[in-house]
């Protein structure tokens, strides 16, 4: 049998353009290429498609060929601008290694159906319901759940601060890696914060801070078939947890620290794990997801957000929970395609 034709995309239009890079850089230093032959798509910043030699050459600035995902499932795969006209290269398999707006809500989501050839991660459904927080707030509340307090404000909508009790978080409703997030200590900050958050999407979520440990949990697989990496928590010396906010991310948070495994009592971990899986499902999830939640002092856990495709960077969180419970990097992509083929753990 012969190698696996493997699409790598990666880049793409949002804010989180350099993390998807170094993601998937992280993933061409750990595709097993006895079993993979990669084809890297690179999206540049304005939208534009390369085929590439990886995320390490100079793709950006001119090298490679345009290429373009055919909706034809028919093509099942890429159609290449060559001299004279176009070429087509078959893919067994996608790997989106894409963060944020037009990657990770959706969007990508649909053009991959429609293309016909399977990919890794959530689908359209579950992508889109995760990167509205209000929308996933509403959902696993409605499981029972337990969620922050929350308002969304629309366009040229305005709130009450007497209405809230503060501090408060102002976020984008559609954003990840804490892009456009404010902590609100007075009234005569939210305007502020509010023209912050539309800065990155015109819905914003106001939403009640908890006061608690930041937890996060690490889920690969589908359905009831769940593998669970080790927890860790997020040990703040200041302010609030921006990650990928750092000049230098690589050499570490300005103002944090991942503990991995979590330093929490063990009944904890298992209400925390439990809780995690219960998200994972009420939401649709399938692959890959990293499930973050506030851990109260009360053993209380309230769920914060769900990143649908997490970094996989040489700092991030999701493969250093799945590492440290026995899982490195490389087998969690054979997993993850396991899953994308057969929807299966393997």
């Amino acid at each position: 049998m012969g190698r696996l034709k493997i699409g790598v995309i990666f880049g793409g239009r949002s804010e989180e353009h350099p993390v998807s890079v170094k993601s998937a850089r992280e993933v061409a230093r750990n595709l097993d290429l006895e079993k993979y032959e990669p084809f890297y798509i690179g999206i540049t910043r304005s939208g534009a498609w390369r085929l590439c030699d990886g995320p390490d050459t100079e793709w950006e600035n001119g090298d490679g060929r345009p290429v373009v995902l055919s909706p034809d499932s028919g093509v099942h795969g890429l159609l290449v601008l060559e001299q004279g006209g176009w070429s087509t290269v078959r893919l067994d398999v996608i790997l989106p290694v894409l963060h944020g707006t037009l990657g990770e809500d959706g969007a990508m989501q649909g053009l991959l159906e429609l293309s016909g050839v399977p990919y890794v991660g959530c689908d359209v459904q579950s992508s889109a319901l995760c990167m509205d927080k209000s929308l996933t707030y509403a959902v696993a509340g409605s499981a029972g759940i337990a969620t922050p307090d929350f308002w969304t404000v629309a366009v040229d909508e305005t709130v009450d601060p007497a209405l809230l009790t503060f501090p408060v978080f102002v976020k984008p409703a559609r954003s990840g890696s804490s892009f456009g997030v404010t902590k609100v200590s007075a009234p005569e900050e939210l305007p502020g914060a509010v023209e912050t958050a539309r800065q990155y999407d015109s819905k914003v979520l106001i939403e009640a801070a908890v006061v608690g440990s930041e937890i996060g949990c690490a889920i690969l697989g589908n359905g009831s078939e769940l593998v669970v990496g080790e927890l860790d928590r997020i040990a703040l010396s200041q302010g609030f947890f921006r990650i990928h906010q750092e000049l230098s991310p690589e050499t570490g948070s300005d103002n944090s620290i991942a503990i991995v495994p979590a330093d929490i009592p063990e009944e904890s971990r298992l209400v925390v794990q439990e809780t995690a899986k219960a998200v994972y499902r009420a939401l649709g999830c399938r692959g890959l997801s990293r499930v973050d939640m506030f851990l109260k002092e009360d053993g209380e856990v309230v769920l914060n957000e769900v990143n649908t495709f997490p970094g996989l960077t040489s700092y991030s969180r999701y493969p250093r929970m799945m590492s440290a419970a026995g899982l490195p990097l490389s087998e969690v992509i054979d997993k993850a395609v396991s899953l994308a083929l057969t929807g299966k753990l393997r």
